[in-house]
């Protein structure tokens, strides 16, 4: 099978660059959704060392034959039977591959070994490919879980 996912500390080379790719491509979607830009290079820069991704409890790393391909990350909230689905990002060129089900699939077991029973996550309007993942994986939409300025939608779903 070509895919491999395995956990991965956030500052190894493979999480920096898969970090920077997932970054600007959902800044520079922002921006050209709102302002008709892409993100300023210095702006990009400042935000992507800024957030370090060492709040995560676990980073998971997909491989596609053994080429860094994306990414899930999951945090363990101040309730630690919840965990929250973050960063998930394949590169462009592996989309529809089947890398995205298996990054989610395995950070839900994860966050299970972790002893979560739930899993949540938010995202925004213009990510429609991962507002429909998360609906095929049986994550159901729900009130708002945080107050991030850039979430729109948020989901959850029972690790049973």
């Amino acid at each position: 099978m070509p895919w491999t996912i395995t956990p991965e500390p956030t500052d190894s080379p493979a999480a920096v660059a898969l970090w920077r790719a997932y970054y600007t491509e959902v800044s520079d979607r922002w921006y050209l959704r709102h302002q008709g830009r892409t993100t300023d290079p210095a702006e990009l820069e400042r935000e992507i060392a800024a957030d370090t991704g060492k709040d995560l409890t676990l980073l998971l790393v997909a491989r596609y034959d053994t080429t860094p391909a994306g990414t899930a990350g999951i945090r363990l909230t101040p309730d630690p039977t919840t965990a929250e689905l973050t960063r998930v990002f394949l590169l462009p060129h592996l989309r529809g591959k089947g890398g995205a089900t298996r990054l989610v699939t395995a950070a839900e077991q994860a966050a299970r070994d972790l002893g979560a029973t739930r899993m949540i996550l938010d995202t925004r309007s213009d990510l429609v490919e991962a507002r429909t993942l998360y609906a095929r994986l049986g994550y159901e939409e729900t009130g708002p879980h945080n107050t991030d300025p850039y979430a729109e939608h948020w989901f959850s779903k029972r690790l049973t």
